[in-house]
């Protein structure tokens, strides 16, 4: 899968959040003012990717998300835990635990899920390795 720009993810995250929509109505939802023709690049891009598809409705384009929201999350998150912690997802979490200030009933809740993992997880072929370090 191909990275997103800050822009492009911007782009993305308000397809995913609202579906179908025309430039105008995207633009409104940005957090940032964008003007029409970068969004429009944005839109252009993202469709050559192969990430929305577009259709007409009278004069206007509509765009939808087609890479879905998971498979970036998951294509992302692989990338981090390859970057940053040589490919051991154990790391990341390690490094999560320590730095992050969580409650005592967070750490409990995290201990319960990690103890039901087996039972309710099973790994797709493209979830990040688990490595020893």
């Amino acid at each position: 899968m191909s990275r997103f720009t800050p822009g492009e993810m911007e782009v993305m995250r308000i397809l995913w959040q609202d579906g179908e929509l025309k430039p105008s109505e995207i633009q409104r939802r940005f957090a940032r003012p964008i003007k029409n023709a970068a969004l429009r690049s944005y839109l252009t891009i993202l469709h050559a990717k192969g990430h929305v598809t577009r259709r007409r409705r009278g004069n206007a384009f509509y765009y939808r998300p087609k890479t879905k929201r998971e498979s970036t999350f998951r294509s992302m998150l692989s990338d981090l835990v390859n970057t940053f912690c040589n490919g051991s997802t154990e790391a990341l979490l390690c490094h999560l635990l320590a730095k992050e200030n969580l409650s005592q009933e967070e750490l409990l809740e995290l201990q319960r899920m990690a103890q039901e993992q087996p039972a309710t997880y099973q790994k797709s072929s493209d979830s990040p390795r688990r490595t020893k370090s």
